[in-house]
């Protein structure tokens, strides 16, 4: 076991160097490029990094090291089983975000992608249940069935009305295709993008959460959901352009599927009692913000989804985390049971307490940059149309931002003031349970890094933004 979990650090801290090192290159305006093998003339497996992969690989390579370190104190403490397997599976995960951080075109991003899909599907039915195989098949069902029907439909199209897969600056369809078949084309890809969770191809994500707890981080914060939103993003950019797509008004359409599904799910978040079952479909909304900022296709838009892809990543791992360690150490996992836990476990619920700060948005935590420039992307477009029928202003779509930024103070702060504010609930046994009880310091540290990451993003979100500025976003 010593040798495994060795490997698995060295091999987490050698990813992380490697993508560190050529942060500075891609910042000074390089993009490197290899070739690895040419399929058909202009087709080939290669691979480009560019500002917007750069900020995916980063988050990818940066939240493996306390991912792995947090699944070594979990996987023990929890007496899990398959060990091994599971931290392949993981490390084949955070392999297939990385190609698809670097995808140099829609054929090398949409394999990497299938890569993934599979590699995590060992993860989510680890437990071996009833309910985990019910839940594997859910999740197999809707991503394969979504990136084959849909998504890899739209490669093709694209393929044939361009000429190329090739990411390109400006987008590769802008004077290939026009009328209808533009919205068409552009929805096929964001609803082909399962791992985007847009409703009503969403299920798959609250089903997994029979998974482990370091599986669900995987899920929601470091690989799976990030790929399906970059995917999307890096579709705006560039294979559509984000002056074609804002000017033709042809993601309108998916700016009002994003808005919808950002606030439902919240609301259905706002009534479920299990804590992870509630992170879940906090995710899905918090996705779809990453969504409705690409579909709006402004300039501050763009760059607050890029920006909201990092900052809720590191909110929504620490959030994991402490589910995962209160879980281990109490066996809770209803909301409902946490009265007085934040006096057992205060490390665990005042990094959870940061997490959810940043969710929010509130200054100074990080989420406080992506949704101000979401908001503001939002406000600088002029009109969207709902079905042709009605123009709505962009401001419209800046208070759905607001209102759901309130609606994540609901169902998140009561599981703060429940675990602060409120006696200790009786266990029925003379044990003294006043004192700290937290889990052990491999689940504690990591969820510690990840909430005090949320809070120093805040104050080092410069060169996140200077990278995503290099985004060729036209001047819309």
């Amino acid at each position: 076991d010593n040798v495994r979990d060795g490997v698995t650090v060295l091999a987490s801290l050698v990813t992380l160097a490697f993508v560190v090192q050529l942060f500075p290159r891609v910042l000074a305006g390089e993009q490197p490029h290899w070739q690895v093998l040419e399929l058909l003339p202009g087709l080939s497996l290669s691979f480009t990094l560019e500002p917007l992969g750069m900020l995916y690989a980063m988050v990818a390579a940066c939240l493996w090291v306390p991912t792995s370190l947090y699944a070594f104190g979990y996987m023990r403490d929890h007496h899990e089983h398959n060990q091994t397997r599971f931290f392949v599976c993981f490390a084949l995960a955070i392999f297939a975000a990385l190609g698809i951080a670097f995808a140099d075109n829609l054929l090398t991003l949409f394999l990497f992608y299938e890569v993934l899909t599979f590699s995590t599907f060992p993860l989510v039915t680890h437990a071996g249940t009833s309910d985990a195989v019910r839940a594997g098949r859910i999740y197999l069902g809707i991503l394969v069935l979504t990136s084959v029907t849909l998504l890899l439909f739209a490669v093709l199209w694209t393929w044939h009305l361009a000429g190329t897969l090739t990411f390109a600056p400006g987008g590769i369809l802008a004077g290939n295709v026009d009328g209808w078949f533009v919205p068409l084309l552009f929805a096929m890809f964001a609803f082909g993008t399962g791992k985007a969770a847009l409703m009503p191809f969403h299920r798959w994500l609250p089903n997994a959460m029979v998974a482990p707890t370091p599986v669900s981080a995987l899920l929601h914060a470091v690989a799976v959901v990030k790929a399906g939103v970059f995917t999307v993003l890096k579709i705006t950019v560039y294979v559509f352009g984000v002056e074609f797509l804002g000017g033709s008004g042809a993601s309108d359409f998916i700016v009002w599927v994003a808005a919808f599904t950002l606030l439902s799910s919240s609301l259905y978040a706002l009534s479920l009692d299990n804590l992870k079952a509630r992170l879940a479909y906090s995710t899905i909304s918090q996705l779809a913000y990453i969504v409705l900022g690409a579909a709006l296709a402004t300039q501050a838009s763009i760059l607050g989804a890029g920006m909201h892809i990092l900052m809720h990543a590191v909110g929504k791992i620490t959030l994991f985390f402490c589910a995962g360690a209160i879980l281990v150490r109490h066996h809770k996992s209803r909301v409902s049971q946490l009265d007085g836990i934040g006096h057992q476990m205060p490390w665990t619920m005042t990094a959870f307490l940061l997490g959810s700060l940043s969710i929010i948005g509130l200054p100074p935590f990080g989420g406080a940059w992506s949704k101000w420039y979401l908001v503001l992307g939002a406000l600088d477009r002029e009109t969207v149309s709902l079905l042709g029928l009605v123009d709505v202003s962009g401001a419209f779509f800046a208070g759905v931002y607001l209102l759901s930024s309130l609606l994540s103070i609901g169902y998140l702060m009561p599981i703060v003031v429940r675990a602060f504010f409120r006696p200790l609930a009786p266990t029925g046994d003379d044990h003294d349970h006043s004192g700290s009880q937290e889990a052990s310091w491999l689940c504690v540290a990591p969820l510690c890094l990840t909430g005090a990451g949320s809070l120093g993003l805040f104050f080092f979100a410069d060169s996140i933004h200077s990278l995503l500025r290099m985004l060729p976003l036209g001047g819309v």
